[in-house]
């Protein structure tokens, strides 16, 4: 089975072509090859692979006001496939969506994304409209 690493062109086109007003939230699950996978042959772990990315692309993430707002460590999966783990699980949230597509377009961006795409084995990267908090389970403010 072959994981989900890149968007597809078309779905990054709906990203991109709904522009709306203020913040956005991407919501990234992240699973890790046990050995990254370099087109060079270069020899790291996934771990090491996915380090680098986050070393390299963060300067361009911050400068664009990009910023984690949340953060956990994965324990068990309650609800979903039993097998399924994630190694990152994380809120990253940027000012607009003009923001991401600027970032995804950024030649030092690019050049770290190959250790992204070296280091995941499968992923999950799902954009969110930041809302207020409710009180309750399906409470939408």
């Amino acid at each position: 089975m072959t994981g989900h690493i890149d968007p597809t062109k078309e779905v990054f086109a709906r990203f991109r072509d709904n522009d709306r007003a203020g913040p956005i939230h991407m919501l990234n699950l992240v699973r890790l090859r046990d050995r990254a996978v370099y087109p060079d042959g270069r020899i790291a772990t996934g771990a090491e692979a996915y380090a680098a990315y986050g070393r390299d692309s963060g300067p361009v993430f911050m400068r664009l006001g990009g910023k984690v707002v949340w953060q956990g460590s994965f324990e068990l999966m309650l609800i979903g496939p039993s097998d399924e783990h994630w190694d990152h699980c994380f809120i990253a949230e940027y000012p607009s969506v003009a923001a991401f597509v600027e970032m995804i377009r950024d030649p030092v961006y690019r050049e770290a994304v190959k250790h992204r795409q070296a280091a995941v084995e499968d992923s999950r990267l799902i954009r969110l409209k930041p809302l207020a908090a409710g009180k309750t389970f399906g409470e939408i403010p």
